[in-house]
């Protein structure tokens, strides 16, 4: 039997797996076949757990099972028993009589965990407040497809220290890139930045300056609505712009996670602008997670 493995977060895997992955994503994306079955969820149901609203995450992992010949359930907590009270622990041994693998999108990163150490079946974080893995993985992947070192690149994130800010000093931490996260005073990431190649500074100009890849998100993400008045005023000079762009380096490119609201965190100009990759990244979403899926559910 396989050992069990769960994809939680980006800070558990080693440099090598998340090489593998995007390499493997790499493929699938040209229609390269796998060494194991052209289809290796022949046969399996996934189950696709949402406590939050999604289009890319939910419609990606849709077509990326049925595309390797799986069965994808969507579950919503307000539709099962989970919504009602009952532990996690009991639905996720419940589930893991029924599924083969468990798709979980969230709000603490906590639940995907208690998920994880009660299944029988892998589970993996589509989203949580901490930590959005798959996310930084598409990621990776459009700035590799570009040409750009993702050893060496410097890449930068101006805004808010979200889960995807997270995620990105994960991926700095495994990779050794260069990254400059810049953040207003009250918004800094939850996970520290504690290695030589990570840096947090209050100037978005100061993160931009020399960056291959400026990414952004949202300034007020779910769960935060009441707090957009306050966050528009504290953000207001952690906009990716052209002024912003004018101290990146050469190439540089956009990204941005999506959905957008265009005027705030990033101007409509940069979104539809020639370095824009932010339709790229879409896309990769779904060969980032085949290969996942791939990866854990392959014999």
């Amino acid at each position: 039997m396989k050992e069990l493995r769960h994809f939680l977060s980006l800070a558990d895997c080693s440099k090598e797996q998340i090489l593998n992955l995007l390499r493997r994503a790499a493929a699938m994306k040209r229609g390269e076949p796998g060494k194991g079955p052209d289809l290796p969820l022949e046969g399996k149901s996934v189950g696709l757990l949402f406590d939050k609203p999604s289009t890319r995450t939910r419609v990606s992992f849709d077509v990326g099972v049925y595309q390797l010949g799986g069965h994808p359930i969507f579950l919503n907590s307000r539709d099962i028993q989970l919504g009602r009270g009952e532990p996690i622990r009991d639905t996720a041994r419940v589930l893991s009589r029924y599924l083969d693998a468990i798709v979980i999108r969230t709000f603490g990163q906590e639940i995907v965990e208690e998920f994880a150490r009660w299944s029988t079946i892998p589970v993996i974080n589509a989203l949580t407040d901490r930590s959005h893995p798959c996310q930084i993985l598409g990621d990776l992947l459009t700035l590799q497809e570009t040409g750009l070192d993702i050893f060496t690149m410097k890449a930068a994130w101006i805004g808010d220290g979200n889960n995807m800010a997270n995620s990105w000093i994960y991926a700095a931490q495994k990779l050794g890139f260069p990254f400059v996260l810049a953040c207003p005073e009250g918004y800094d990431p939850a996970v520290k930045p504690d290695c030589e190649n990570v840096k947090l500074t209050r100037d978005p100009l100061e993160a931009a300056k020399d960056a291959n890849a400026i990414s952004t998100d949202v300034w007020a993400s779910m769960g935060q609505e009441k707090e957009a008045s306050i966050r528009r005023q504290d953000f207001q000079d952690f906009q990716v712009n052209h002024d912003v762009l004018k101290h990146s380096g050469d190439p540089v490119y956009i990204l941005h996670c999506l959905p957008a609201h265009r005027g705030e965190e990033i101007t409509e100009e940069l979104m539809e602008s020639e370095h824009s990759l932010i339709w790229n990244q879409a896309e990769n979403r779904l060969h980032v997670q085949k290969a996942l899926l791939e990866d854990l559910l392959s014999p």
